[in-house]
Order: C-alpha cells, then structure tokens, then sequence
C-alpha cells in the first residue's frame, strides 16, 4: 500500500476542495482496504473512505486521520451477471455494460464516481437507480470484522439512501453484483421524458442500448454534469441537493405557499412518490427562490447550465462553497418553507 503524509485530499475531489489529510493510504486490492481499515478501527484512528471523490466536501482544515483511497480493479461478466471491484470507475463500466450489450444501467452513463460509491448512495439518473439492478453487496462489516454478502433485500434501498448510508460507519463495500438484462441490443424501456424526447420515443419504449448511453451523456454535458477540467461547471459534486419529499399536508402547504409567490396558477413539479409522498424538484425550488443560473459573485457560484450544481469557479474554499450553499438554503425556505437537504457528504464541516 502506498502511504502519504500530510496529503492533499483536494485533487482526489472533483469540487477540488479541501484540507490534507494527516495519513492517506491507497489500497488497491481487497485485502489491502481490508487491513487499512482493521488497523485504523484497532488504533481508534478517525478513517475516511475516498473512491472518486465525486461526492465529498471536505473543510478547509482537512481530516486528522487516516484517509483510506480505495482504488481496486475488478470487471466480471459472466452471462447477465456483472461483478465491479469498488475502486472501478463508474462511468467505464458502463460503457463497457452496453458494449456487451447489456441493458440496466446505461442511462447512468457519465455519472463521476468509483462502482463502490453506487450503492450507498443509490445512484440514479434519468429514470435508472442503481438498485434495480444490484443483486449483492460484498462489504467489510467493522463491528464484526467480517466480510459479508448482502442482499438487494438487506441493502435496504431507497431514494438517494441504503443502508450504507444510515450507518456509514459500518460496511465498506469491497465489491457489488448486479444482474442486467439481455434484451438483444436494446435498452430497459426508456423511464425519463427528457430521455424519450430526445430520443424521439415514448417513455417505456427501447432503443439501442448505445443510443440512451449517447444521448445521456449529451444531455448531462449540457448541464454540466460530465468531468471536464477545463469547464469549472463540472468542478462540483453534480447535483447539491436531493430532490425533497414531501407528505400530503407538507405538499399541499407548500403548494399554497406557491401560489401565493408566483400567482394562483402556478403549479410546482409533482411527482408520486409512494403513498402520501411527493417528490417536488430542488432545481424548480432554487430558481424560483431567486438563485439562477450563474448565481454569484465569488469564486463559489452556481452552475451556469444547471441551478442544482454549486461549483468552484477555481479559486474557492470550502467555506466559499459552503456559505453559498447556506445562502440558497435559506433562501428556498424563506420562499417556499422547504429545507434542501445536500446530496454530498461532508467533512469536518456542516450546512
């Protein structure tokens, strides 16, 4: 394993943010994240996880313990059946997946991140979460130092949540199966109207499985959303905010709320999100608060091709990018009396 001291964690983000670390390891087999972590847990040595930092905000002051970079290599197919080492970055496998010739996952196409991120956040995009088609999770469980198999049942999956993510101190996943579908070079019927549109189909239609790759990554480029180190758009964490859901009597409030700021009728984007839940949208809800595309002045603004991405427009620091993020939050319940939640996680630093 190779060791650092004293090393710069904002090059292993795509926010390009952050303090050093006091100890980074990076472990590029199973075994090796295996004793970094059993040997920080015996020290009682605070341990960060890095995959491929495309979901961390870390303070300025940096994190005094041991960074663990996760970067295994690991692509198996056998028939319908995928397995990805954690450190695999995300967006390879995926076109590496429709290649093959197999549907299920290519509407995640240009999502930045490493394959052992995917469950924990139950990543999703353009009507595809990753947890319609993980089978297992191979994780190493720190309270009972043993390395175990979960199923999709006890990953206990829901929207931009799992059970990684409700005890992140737990597993450190090593490795995730998925189970895709052969449908003879085609896509899973097509979920997202932006997708159908584009592709000039009805929604639950399927096309060419190369085709949804394509026109995801077009479409995600033009938001900003795919890594691109000369365009300081993409040097964020993607989307901020997670799109809020809300009870029946939350939504009705806050469609109340609505009309009374934009006019009787205005209507806010509604979306069925299980019994007595909607899902609104954190982008509606940032612009219609006032925080437009471009919004800002310093070096921490938001996007200028999508208001859900606060980005570093070079010479940011955290507490840039944190104090804007704070400005919108405020800002959207002031408005509309929804607090937005952030997607990524951070360290050493709160909203």
């Amino acid at each position: 394993m190779l060791e650092l001291h004293d090393a710069p964690l904002a090059p292993l983000t795509t926010f390009r943010l952050g303090g050093p670390a006091a100890r980074l390891v990076t472990a590029t087999t199973d075994a090796e994240v295996v004793a970094a972590v059993r040997a920080a847990d015996a020290a009682g040595t605070p341990l960060l996880l890095i995959g491929g930092g495309s979901n961390l905000v870390i303070g300025d002051g940096g994190f005094a313990g041991t960074a663990l970079r996760i970067a295994t290599q690991g692509f198996e197919l056998d028939g319908t059946t995928l397995e990805l080492a954690a450190g695999e970055v995300w967006t390879d496998a995926v076109a590496r997946t429709v290649e093959a010739g197999l549907a299920g996952i290519e509407c995640l196409a240009g999502i930045p991140g490493s394959a052992g991120a995917t469950p924990i956040q139950n990543v999703g995009a353009y009507g595809q979460e990753v947890s319609s088609t993980i089978s297992e999770v191979i994780a190493y469980d720190r309270h009972t130092g043993e390395t175990v198999t979960l199923t999709n049942a006890e990953c206990a999956f829901s929207y931009r949540h799992s059970r990684f993510k409700a005890e992140p101190d737990r597993h450190v996943v090593l490795r995730v199966r998925f189970e895709l579908e052969d449908a003879q070079g085609l896509s899973a019927p097509v979920k997202y109207a932006e997708t159908a549109r584009t592709l000039g189909v009805e929604p639950g239609d399927r096309v060419p499985l190369a085709d949804a790759r394509e026109t995801v990554l077009k479409l995600r480029a033009g938001k900003g959303m795919v890594l691109d180190p000369d365009d300081h758009d993409t040097w964020s964490a993607g989307s901020f905010f997670t799109n809020p859901i809300l009870t029946d009597e939350a939504f009705a409030a806050f469609h109340a709320r609505v009309k009374e700021r934009l006019g009787a009728d205005a209507a806010p984007p509604a979306y069925p999100a299980g019994a007595g839940h909607t899902k609104t949208s954190a982008a509606w809800l940032i612009d219609k608060s006032g925080f437009t595309k471009g919004y800002g002045t310093g070096p921490a603004r938001i996007s200028t091709k999508h208001t859900l991405a606060l980005t570093n427009r070079g010479e940011a620091t955290t507490e840039d990018l944190l104090a804007l993020a704070r400005e919108v939050v405020a800002g959207v319940r002031d408005a509309f009396g929804i607090t937005l939640v952030n997607e990524p996680v951070t360290v050493g630093v709160t909203l």
